[in-house]
Protein backbone atom coordinates (compact mmCIF):
# COMPACT_ATOMS: atom_id res chain seq x y z
CA UNK A 1 0.00 0.00 0.00
CA UNK A 2 1.51 3.50 -0.72
CA UNK A 3 0.18 6.85 -1.03
CA UNK A 4 0.47 7.43 -4.64
CA UNK A 5 0.66 10.85 -6.52
CA UNK A 6 1.17 12.61 -10.17
CA UNK A 7 1.92 16.15 -11.62
CA UNK A 8 -1.09 16.63 -13.91
CA UNK A 9 0.35 18.83 -16.35
CA UNK A 10 -1.20 17.64 -19.76
CA UNK A 11 0.53 15.09 -21.66
CA UNK A 12 0.15 12.66 -24.45
CA UNK A 13 1.20 9.42 -22.23
CA UNK A 14 -1.91 10.69 -19.63
CA UNK A 15 -4.30 11.41 -22.67
CA UNK A 16 -3.82 7.79 -24.01
CA UNK A 17 -3.12 5.64 -21.12
CA UNK A 18 -4.54 8.00 -18.59
CA UNK A 19 -3.49 9.52 -15.12
CA UNK A 20 -4.87 6.51 -13.37
CA UNK A 21 -3.53 3.86 -15.85
CA UNK A 22 0.14 4.86 -15.80
CA UNK A 23 0.15 4.87 -12.28
CA UNK A 24 -1.19 1.21 -12.18
CA UNK A 25 1.52 0.29 -14.59
CA UNK A 26 4.22 1.72 -12.76
CA UNK A 27 3.07 -0.11 -9.34
CA UNK A 28 2.85 -3.30 -11.56
CA UNK A 29 6.34 -3.06 -13.10
CA UNK A 30 7.68 -2.34 -9.93
CA UNK A 31 6.00 -5.39 -7.77
CA UNK A 32 6.93 -7.23 -10.60
CA UNK A 33 10.83 -7.00 -10.65
CA UNK A 34 10.45 -6.99 -6.76
CA UNK A 35 9.25 -10.60 -6.91
CA UNK A 36 11.50 -11.61 -9.77
CA UNK A 37 14.31 -10.12 -7.45
CA UNK A 38 13.28 -12.51 -4.54
CA UNK A 39 13.11 -15.81 -6.33
CA UNK A 40 16.42 -15.42 -8.18
CA UNK A 41 18.06 -14.12 -4.39
CA UNK A 42 16.09 -18.31 -3.42
CA UNK A 43 18.03 -19.32 -6.56
CA UNK A 44 14.79 -20.07 -8.76
CA UNK A 45 15.86 -19.36 -12.61
CA UNK A 46 12.28 -19.89 -13.89
CA UNK A 47 10.74 -17.40 -16.54
CA UNK A 48 8.68 -14.71 -14.85
CA UNK A 49 5.69 -16.59 -16.86
CA UNK A 50 6.36 -19.43 -14.33
CA UNK A 51 6.48 -17.25 -11.31
CA UNK A 52 2.89 -16.69 -9.37
CA UNK A 53 2.47 -14.91 -5.80
CA UNK A 54 -0.51 -14.17 -3.80
CA UNK A 55 -1.17 -10.47 -3.18
CA UNK A 56 -2.92 -9.62 -0.04
CA UNK A 57 -4.99 -6.24 -0.09
CA UNK A 58 -6.23 -4.86 2.56
CA UNK A 59 -9.05 -2.43 3.24
CA UNK A 60 -9.08 -0.80 7.09
CA UNK A 61 -11.95 -2.61 8.93
CA UNK A 62 -12.11 -5.61 6.17
CA UNK A 63 -10.64 -9.07 5.97
CA UNK A 64 -7.62 -9.18 3.41
CA UNK A 65 -8.27 -9.90 -0.27
CA UNK A 66 -6.31 -12.61 -1.60
CA UNK A 67 -5.25 -13.22 -5.39
CA UNK A 68 -3.05 -14.83 -7.28
CA UNK A 69 -0.97 -13.15 -9.76
CA UNK A 70 1.27 -14.15 -12.37
CA UNK A 71 4.54 -12.14 -12.58
CA UNK A 72 4.53 -11.97 -16.37
CA UNK A 73 1.02 -10.57 -16.82
CA UNK A 74 1.93 -7.79 -14.87
CA UNK A 75 4.75 -7.04 -17.02
CA UNK A 76 2.50 -7.37 -20.09
CA UNK A 77 0.43 -4.54 -18.72
CA UNK A 78 2.81 -2.74 -17.63
CA UNK A 79 4.65 -2.88 -20.88
CA UNK A 80 2.70 -0.04 -22.48
CA UNK A 81 4.41 2.16 -21.11
CA UNK A 82 7.46 1.97 -23.13
CA UNK A 83 5.73 3.08 -25.86
CA UNK A 84 5.24 6.57 -24.22
CA UNK A 85 8.20 6.87 -22.30
CA UNK A 86 10.02 8.94 -24.69
CA UNK A 87 7.62 11.82 -23.92
CA UNK A 88 9.30 12.36 -20.63
CA UNK A 89 12.62 13.16 -21.80
CA UNK A 90 12.07 17.21 -21.77
CA UNK A 91 8.60 17.44 -19.76
CA UNK A 92 8.82 20.21 -16.98
CA UNK A 93 7.02 17.91 -14.90
CA UNK A 94 9.49 15.35 -14.80
CA UNK A 95 10.36 15.10 -11.10
CA UNK A 96 12.89 12.06 -11.60
CA UNK A 97 14.54 12.87 -14.23
CA UNK A 98 13.45 9.16 -15.67
CA UNK A 99 10.45 8.27 -17.56
CA UNK A 100 7.14 9.17 -16.06
CA UNK A 101 8.64 11.61 -13.34
CA UNK A 102 5.67 13.37 -12.57
CA UNK A 103 4.46 10.28 -10.89
CA UNK A 104 5.41 9.01 -7.44
CA UNK A 105 4.53 6.92 -4.27
CA UNK A 106 5.29 7.03 -0.47
CA UNK A 107 5.20 3.55 0.83
CA UNK A 108 3.44 2.09 4.03
CA UNK A 109 3.48 2.72 7.17
CA UNK A 110 4.84 6.49 8.13
CA UNK A 111 7.62 5.85 9.76
CA UNK A 112 8.22 7.84 13.01
CA UNK A 113 11.26 8.99 12.13
CA UNK A 114 9.53 10.89 9.15
CA UNK A 115 6.72 12.11 11.42
CA UNK A 116 8.92 13.56 13.82
CA UNK A 117 10.85 15.04 10.23
CA UNK A 118 7.71 16.94 9.47
CA UNK A 119 7.14 18.59 12.82
CA UNK A 120 10.80 19.93 13.16
CA UNK A 121 9.97 21.76 9.86
CA UNK A 122 7.54 23.42 10.92
CA UNK A 123 7.96 27.48 11.74
CA UNK A 124 9.32 28.69 15.16
CA UNK A 125 7.26 32.25 16.47
CA UNK A 126 11.10 33.23 15.58
CA UNK A 127 9.61 33.06 12.35
CA UNK A 128 6.75 35.63 13.08
CA UNK A 129 4.93 36.08 9.41
CA UNK A 130 5.02 32.38 8.95
CA UNK A 131 4.09 31.21 12.02
CA UNK A 132 0.93 33.42 12.39
CA UNK A 133 -0.14 32.06 8.97
CA UNK A 134 0.26 28.38 10.31
CA UNK A 135 -1.84 29.33 13.29
CA UNK A 136 -4.45 31.19 11.96
CA UNK A 137 -4.55 28.23 9.03
CA UNK A 138 -4.86 25.71 11.52
CA UNK A 139 -7.57 27.95 13.44
CA UNK A 140 -9.43 28.60 10.60
CA UNK A 141 -9.51 25.60 9.01
CA UNK A 142 -9.90 23.27 11.55
CA UNK A 143 -6.83 21.37 10.70
CA UNK A 144 -7.05 18.96 14.71
CA UNK A 145 -6.10 16.15 12.68
CA UNK A 146 -9.23 14.18 13.21
CA UNK A 147 -9.53 12.17 9.95
CA UNK A 148 -5.66 10.72 10.49
CA UNK A 149 -6.11 9.89 14.25
CA UNK A 150 -9.54 7.86 12.72
CA UNK A 151 -7.35 5.91 10.77
CA UNK A 152 -4.45 5.57 13.13
CA UNK A 153 -6.76 4.46 15.93
CA UNK A 154 -8.11 1.89 13.25
CA UNK A 155 -5.16 0.91 12.56
CA UNK A 156 -4.05 -1.90 14.64
CA UNK A 157 -2.57 -2.54 17.79
CA UNK A 158 0.32 -1.34 19.62
CA UNK A 159 2.89 -4.28 18.17
CA UNK A 160 4.41 -2.10 15.10
CA UNK A 161 3.97 -5.17 12.73
CA UNK A 162 0.20 -4.98 13.07
CA UNK A 163 0.42 -1.55 12.03
CA UNK A 164 -0.27 -1.06 8.30
CA UNK A 165 -0.49 3.11 7.59
CA UNK A 166 1.69 4.63 10.49
CA UNK A 167 4.54 3.17 12.46
CA UNK A 168 3.37 5.14 15.76
CA UNK A 169 0.28 4.42 17.48
CA UNK A 170 -0.25 7.69 18.97
CA UNK A 171 1.01 10.56 16.89
CA UNK A 172 4.11 12.66 18.21
CA UNK A 173 3.80 16.27 19.20
CA UNK A 174 5.98 19.49 18.79
CA UNK A 175 4.96 22.95 20.66
CA UNK A 176 5.92 25.81 18.83
CA UNK A 177 5.70 29.04 21.19
CA UNK A 178 2.16 28.62 22.06
CA UNK A 179 0.86 26.57 19.40
CA UNK A 180 0.95 22.30 19.67
CA UNK A 181 1.10 20.71 16.86
CA UNK A 182 0.43 16.62 16.44
CA UNK A 183 1.66 14.56 13.62
CA UNK A 184 -1.90 13.51 12.72
CA UNK A 185 -2.69 17.61 12.17
CA UNK A 186 0.50 17.79 10.04
CA UNK A 187 -0.47 14.88 7.98
CA UNK A 188 -4.07 15.84 7.66
CA UNK A 189 -2.69 19.80 6.13
CA UNK A 190 -1.24 17.99 3.66
CA UNK A 191 -2.93 14.84 2.63
CA UNK A 192 -6.45 15.63 4.16
CA UNK A 193 -7.32 18.48 1.99
CA UNK A 194 -9.08 16.20 -1.04
CA UNK A 195 -7.80 14.26 -3.93
CA UNK A 196 -5.99 17.50 -5.08
CA UNK A 197 -3.39 20.02 -3.96
CA UNK A 198 -4.15 23.16 -6.04
CA UNK A 199 -1.81 25.42 -6.49
CA UNK A 200 -2.29 28.16 -4.27
CA UNK A 201 -2.22 25.84 -1.50
CA UNK A 202 0.81 24.08 -2.37
CA UNK A 203 2.85 27.35 -1.95
CA UNK A 204 1.72 27.72 2.11
CA UNK A 205 2.68 23.91 2.23
CA UNK A 206 5.85 24.82 1.01
CA UNK A 207 6.07 27.58 2.97
CA UNK A 208 5.27 25.89 5.94
CA UNK A 209 7.47 22.90 5.93
CA UNK A 210 10.54 24.72 4.80
CA UNK A 211 10.52 23.28 1.04
CA UNK A 212 11.00 26.96 -0.32
CA UNK A 213 12.99 30.11 1.46
CA UNK A 214 10.51 31.36 3.79
CA UNK A 215 12.41 33.98 5.26
CA UNK A 216 10.30 36.66 3.63
CA UNK A 217 8.10 39.68 4.48
CA UNK A 218 4.50 40.15 3.97
CA UNK A 219 3.91 41.03 0.46
CA UNK A 220 6.60 38.40 -0.50
CA UNK A 221 4.82 36.11 1.51
CA UNK A 222 1.62 37.21 -0.24
CA UNK A 223 3.17 36.72 -3.74
CA UNK A 224 3.14 32.52 -2.93
CA UNK A 225 -0.36 32.29 -4.08
CA UNK A 226 0.29 34.96 -7.22
CA UNK A 227 -0.14 33.41 -10.57
CA UNK A 228 3.10 35.43 -11.70
CA UNK A 229 5.89 33.22 -13.41
CA UNK A 230 8.64 35.83 -12.54
CA UNK A 231 7.04 35.26 -8.54
CA UNK A 232 8.01 31.79 -8.39
CA UNK A 233 11.04 31.32 -10.72
CA UNK A 234 12.89 33.60 -7.45
CA UNK A 235 12.16 30.29 -5.20
CA UNK A 236 14.52 27.53 -5.28
CA UNK A 237 13.59 23.95 -3.53
CA UNK A 238 15.64 24.05 -0.70
CA UNK A 239 14.36 20.53 0.91
CA UNK A 240 17.26 17.87 1.02
CA UNK A 241 17.92 14.54 2.84
CA UNK A 242 20.20 14.47 5.90
CA UNK A 243 22.58 11.59 6.52
CA UNK A 244 20.07 10.10 8.84
CA UNK A 245 17.01 10.18 6.56
CA UNK A 246 15.56 6.78 6.60
CA UNK A 247 13.07 5.82 3.10
CA UNK A 248 9.93 7.38 4.25
CA UNK A 249 11.32 10.65 4.47
CA UNK A 250 13.18 10.62 1.33
CA UNK A 251 10.00 9.38 -0.33
CA UNK A 252 8.28 12.50 1.60
CA UNK A 253 11.22 14.58 0.06
CA UNK A 254 10.49 13.61 -3.18
CA UNK A 255 6.58 14.54 -3.00
CA UNK A 256 7.52 17.57 -2.03
CA UNK A 257 9.56 18.23 -4.63
CA UNK A 258 6.25 17.15 -6.77
CA UNK A 259 4.66 19.36 -5.19
CA UNK A 260 6.73 22.42 -5.85
CA UNK A 261 6.48 21.40 -9.58
CA UNK A 262 3.12 21.17 -9.92
CA UNK A 263 2.90 24.97 -8.05
CA UNK A 264 5.63 26.12 -10.60
CA UNK A 265 3.49 24.83 -13.33
CA UNK A 266 0.67 26.22 -12.25
CA UNK A 267 -1.22 22.66 -12.28
CA UNK A 268 -2.61 20.65 -9.43
CA UNK A 269 -0.87 17.80 -7.31
CA UNK A 270 -3.40 14.66 -7.44
CA UNK A 271 -3.24 12.88 -4.64
CA UNK A 272 -5.13 9.21 -3.40
CA UNK A 273 -3.68 8.30 0.03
Amino acid sequence: MAIDYIIELDCIPKRELTADGIRERLKERARAREVIQWFRAAGDAREPAQMGFEFSHRRLGEARDKQLIVVQDLLDHASALDDYAEHCASCPANRSGGAFGCVGFIQYPISARAETWLLERLPVPDEPLVWLLLKQGIQRLGYDGASVRELREADGGIDAAERAYFELPIAPERRLGELRVSGDQALEMIFGVGERIIPNHAGILLLFFGAIDRDLEAQEIRDISSLDESIRDRFAFEMAAGSDADSCIQELISFFRAMYLAWKLKVSLFVDA
